[in-house]
């Protein structure tokens, strides 16, 4: 029978590509609006706007492949540690499955330093491709002036590749790590707030079995996210613009070094560029994960099971 940290796995994966999908175009445009410098600052409407009139309404979907890989691969590969992680925190002692806040961190912890080192050249690649042309046209640009030419996923790697070598593909990683503890709060607020909504259902109905519905998943995924990014996002915006090789972000000494720059540049409003769809975007990304994430989960296990049934029965 297949692993449970492979269906765990499997079925973040398969949840990551379906919120990632849903969301995108808020992934484009807060991406977008942490490396635009001081005097191309807009509203979100306005770099709608103008991004529709660039390149058409599938211009909001520019990067989605390697997006795409990249949310596979980071859920794929955190769910993977952190349920094994898990499984091994709880076969350590005996009595409740449920995790610490303690344990909650170090399982995440494990997890998400291992997808960040996985994953980072993925990010990469799709930082690139979502900023690509930022700079050679501009809301001012002719509508007659053609679009620049989008590169795809395989394209834009060996262009980062022949510019930077392989550390290039690198860029961003020390934010990335500092980043780490996002999904250590968001998880860990995740499974405190689940352990105490099952708790109290116990109390209210008397029941020892307690069933979280989708919407509990939902409505658990999008709380833990808000109080995670919230708390990170200027680091979003120092890993964004490092990833993409913003012009500025050359100049950045280390991460501390490049907040204290944005905000003598650019003020405090300089750290918190596209907060605005960042935040839309993963609390949405995060809740649509949660709650198909669970449901492909059981999915996935109720076909492993019957598949090795049928196995074993012949």
């Amino acid at each position: 029978m297949t692993s449970d940290s492979f269906l765990h796995s499997f079925s973040g994966a398969a949840g990551g590509i379906l919120a990632m999908t849903a969301t995108y175009p808020l992934v484009l445009l807060s991406t977008r609006a942490a490396n635009e410098t001081k005097s191309e600052n807009k509203s979100t409407y306005r770099a709608v706007v103008d991004l529709l009139k660039r390149d058409g309404f599938f211009g909001l979907y520019n990067g989605l492949n390697s997006s795409l890989l990249g949310i596979a691969v980071t859920n794929g590969v955190y769910y993977y540690f952190y349920e094994s992680a898990r499984g091994v925190i709880v076969r350590s002692r005996s009595g409740s499955q449920a995790l610490s806040t303690l344990e909650s961190m170090l399982a995440g912890l494990i997890a998400g330093s291992a997808t960040t080192v996985l994953s980072n050249p993925i990010w990469v690649i799709q930082t690139a491709q979502t900023v690509s042309g930022m700079d050679a046209v501009s809301a001012e640009t002719p509508t007659t002036v053609p679009p620049p030419t989008r590169l795809g996923l395989f394209a834009t790697a060996a262009r980062l590749l022949r510019t930077g070598g392989v550390a290039a593909f690198f860029r961003g990683l020390g934010p990335a790590l500092v980043l780490v503890v996002n999904p250590v709060l968001q998880y860990t607020i995740f499974e405190q707030l689940k352990n105490a909504l099952v708790r109290r259902r116990r109390r209210t109905t008397g029941r020892t079995a307690i069933r979280l519905t989708d919407w509990d998943f939902f409505l658990l995924g999008a709380v833990s996210k808000l109080v995670a990014t919230g708390s990170t996002y200027p680091y979003i915006v120092i890993k964004s613009r490092l990833q993409a090789g913003h012009a500025a972000a050359t100049r950045y000494r280390s991460t501390l070094h490049g907040l204290r720059t944005i905000i003598a540049e650019e003020g405090i409003g300089g750290i918190y560029k596209g907060a605005g769809p960042k935040l839309l975007q993963s609390v949405l990304t995060a809740a649509i994960l949660f709650a198909s994430q669970r449901r492909i989960y059981e999915l996935t296990k109720v076909t492993s099971l019957s598949s090795s049934l049928i196995l074993e029965s012949q």
